[in-house]
This record gives structure tokens, sequence and C-alpha cells, in this order.
């Protein structure tokens, strides 16, 4: 039986229109003289979302990008911190069109609800607000303390929502993230495949749209 739905966050409920690429920023910083490469930028973003935002759990981009620079051993001056703040708030995450729908009707049909990501929170928190009320817990890197491919961040969400792995349900399109590793712990899972691209190797579920996902979940529910 069916008793909790957890949501992906990244391509999943959410995502970004356009986003700012590390050749823009890497551009931006030459321009100003400071030499960071494309890869540099994202090894640096790397390291700080999934080492540093689990353990200090950055607010702001702002205290983010520092950590960044921090990384890459740059001291930018004043003016282009904010410069690179305001362009990437400039993209903010905002919600799928059927993401609000699923969630209400996980909610309407008494199931405890999650988001589990790596993601900090700040980058998101907006473009949630019109679910946060039917979400029982948002998991990030810096709830769990680790990133989201530790078994560690499933446990943690299953253990505050207090349902068994078997009664929880995963729904993301990350095949091994949100589904080979849920999978592994006992839990059930639906790919997402938003793009409707060829079946993945081990993937036995798996649905079009976050509707389709819900009707999938309520239907196994009535059926179990």
């Amino acid at each position: 039986m069916i008793k909790a739905a957890l949501f992906d966050l990244h391509g999943t409920l959410a995502y970004v229109e356009n986003p700012i690429t590390d050749s823009a920023i890497s551009e931006r910083l030459f321009s100003r003289g400071y030499e960071v490469s494309p890869q540099q930028f994202r090894a640096a973003m790397s390291l700080v979302s999934f080492i540093d935002y689990p353990k200090y759990g950055y607010q702001s981009w702002r205290s983010y990008l520092s950590r960044v620079f921090w990384r890459l051993n740059v001291k930018v001056d004043e003016e282009t911190l904010h410069e690179l703040v305001n362009l990437l708030n400039s993209k903010p995450y905002q919600l799928y069109s059927d993401s609000a729908d699923a969630v209400k009707k996980a909610k309407e049909n008494s199931f405890k609800t999650a988001i589990v990501t790596t993601i900090t929170y700040f980058k998101f928190e907006k473009a949630i607000r019109p679910i946060r009320s039917y979400l029982d817990v948002v998991m990030t890197g810096y709830e769990a303390r680790c990133d989201k491919s530790s078994p560690k961040m499933y446990k943690k969400v299953l253990d505050i929502l207090k349902v068994k792995p078997q009664e929880a349900v995963m729904i993301g399109d990350d095949e091994q993230l949100d589904f080979v590793l849920p999978k592994s712990l006992g839990m059930n899972a639906l790919l997402l495949k938003r793009e409707r691209e060829g079946k993945g190797k081990v993937v036995d579920a798996f649905v079009y749209n976050l509707k389709e996902a819900m009707e999938t979940i309520i239907r196994q529910c009535y059926q179990s």
C-alpha cells in the first residue's frame, strides 16, 4: 500500500528556462580580468553543490558564489560578484504546468509528500510556494547532510514521514538517482520521461507526465 509520494525537483517538478551557461559566466569573468574557464567554474559549482552545501546550507546566490570563488582561489571584486548574483537571479526555477495539480492530487488522496533533491533551497524556494502547503517535507542536501546519490537522504525522508520503503514511491527523471537507487532500498519508483525518450535498460516503470504518474500510483493503491 502506497502511503507517500516523493518528488524529484529539477526536471520533475521544476525547471529553469534558458539557464545561464558556464560559458556565459566564464566570458563575464574574463571580461573583468578573471581567468576562469567554463570547466573550472562548473567543477567549482559541483564541489559547492555536493560537498559544501550539505555542510553549510548557503541561503543566497551571494554566499553560494562566494564559496565557489573560494574553491577557485579567485578573489572577485564586489561589483563583479553583484553582477553575477543578479544574472543568476534573473533565471529562477519555475514549476512545470502539471506540478501543482500532481502534488495537490497526492495530498487529496492522503499521501504523505516530499521533495527530494540535492539542490540548494534558495534556488527554488519561490517556485514551490504555490505547492508548499501540500508538501510535508522538503529535503535538500543541507537537511540530509549529503547529496542525493547517498541512500542516507532517502532513509531520512522515510524516517521523517514514518513510512516503510515499500510504502513510498519516488517520481523523478534521473534513472540512477530517482529509480535505481530508491528501488535498491525497497521503494517503488516511476521514471519520468517528459521528452518521451527511449526506455532505459533497467527501467520497468515509467511515465510521460506527472498526471500519468499520479494516476498510476492511485490505480495501484486500489488494486493492492
